[in-house]
């Protein structure tokens, strides 16, 4: 079980996967992951890795990039599975023969969380009605910019709402770092931002039951937040490990990996909602 930095990963697995025959590790079994930060932010992956090593004994290392960066990995070969929550984007991959396999495993939902004085007094109303005060009150925001599967779906509520993009306004703020990262940078600007609901969750934890961005917008039926695994296709990548990726897929839609899922909580809150059973 193991996490490691997106430069370290590149170069055990690019730079010298060539040398892996000589160097004694072509008999280790592992699988290499592409995630979204918020399953590594959350802990999640921590939690299952040492459970699938000890079912299966595949060890299980991985990357926390934002989905874009996820998928242009997988594209690239570099990785044998993916774990993302770009719906869109994951079922182009797939018609563009990069991916197969596509299996949903569980979902939590978006929020808006900003300043406990919420400045641009959006409490309580829809997304459609929130993000047109945000901008209409020239409201500061923070997005991610970074192509992840939340920065597609903050995107794409821009768009449902009839608004453009607001990404040339002095009052939006473009991170281009992870879920906590972002999350950091809108606590010390005072901002509003979207998140996954797991992640909030985990800097709650980090502020003690005490977050100083709380919870603004939550609800719409548009706020829905689905993770899928997704095998890279061995007929576009020959020599990915598809058969370890395919048993990881067994495994974690599998019932008692769908419990252990439902059973991961923080400060007595699931991050995750287990609904493994859709394939594509």
């Amino acid at each position: 079980m193991k996490r490691i930095g997106v430069v370290l990963f590149l170069l055990l697995f690019i730079g010298i996967l060539a040398l892996l025959p000589v160097t004694g590790l072509a008999g280790d079994k592992v699988l290499r992951m592409a995630t979204t930060t918020s399953t590594d932010n959350t802990g999640l992956l921590d939690y299952l890795a040492p459970v699938f090593q000890n079912d299966t004994g595949i060890e299980l290392q991985w990357v926390a990039v934002g989905t874009g960066k996820a998928l242009a990995l997988s594209r690239n070969c570099d990785v044998d599975i993916l774990m993302v929550h770009a719906p869109n984007a994951e079922l182009q991959f797939i018609k563009e023969g990069y991916g197969t396999d596509r299996h949903e495993i569980m979902y939590n939902d978006f929020i808006i969380i900003g300043p406990k004085n919420d400045p641009a007094s959006i409490k309580g109303k829809t997304v459609d009605e929130a993000l047109s005060q945000i901008s209409r009150k020239r409201a500061l925001f923070a997005s991610r910019g970074d192509d992840s599967g939340t920065n597609k779906k903050e995107i794409s509520l821009w768009k449902d709402s009839g608004l453009s993009l607001p990404d040339r306004e002095s009052w939006y703020i473009q991170t281009g770092q992870g879920m906590l990262a972002t999350i950091t940078i809108a606590e010390e600007r005072d901002v509003y931002t979207l998140t996954d609901r797991g992640t909030y969750i985990k800097y709650e934890v980090n502020k003690e039951g005490n977050p100083p961005l709380v919870i603004i917008v939550e609800g719409d039926e548009r706020l829905k937040n689905q993770y899928s695994v997704i095998a890279v296709n061995p007929d576009s990548c020959p020599l990915v490990e598809y058969g370890y990726a395919v048993k990881f897929i067994e495994w974690i839609t599998s019932d008692k990996t769908q419990k252990l899922i439902g059973d991961f909580t923080m400060l007595g809150k699931k991050l995750f909602i287990a609904n493994a059973g859709m394939s594509h």
